[in-house]
């Protein structure tokens, strides 16, 4: 079984690979005509969205004392799901 940290460790490198790619479709949204323009910020502001979410579920798990982090893991999870959702939905996006 995984341990917190682990876990933590985990969930931080994924979030570091998403945000790098994001980046990069930030920087084609500015370069982006005006009509592709409004739609890339709305897909990244979905995306946006997600993170923050995520992050406070992931700082939930890091806070948590004893072995309630396991409890706080279980949102984790649903978030980060979510929160891949929606790195995919603005991925495709941007490789059209």
């Amino acid at each position: 079984m995984i341990n917190r940290d682990e876990y933590v460790e985990k969930l931080k490198k994924q979030l570091d690979q998403w945000n790098a790619e994001v980046a990069k479709w930030e920087s084609k949204a500015k370069a982006a005509q005006a009509g592709a323009r409004t739609e890339y910020e709305k897909q990244l502001q979905a995306y946006r969205h997600q993170r923050d979410q995520a992050l406070e579920h992931m700082r939930r798990v890091q806070s948590a004392s004893g072995e309630a982090w396991m409890d706080f893991m279980r949102g984790a999870d649903d978030a980060w799901v979510k929160m891949r959702e929606a790195f995919e939905k603005v991925r495709s996006h941007f490789q059209k």
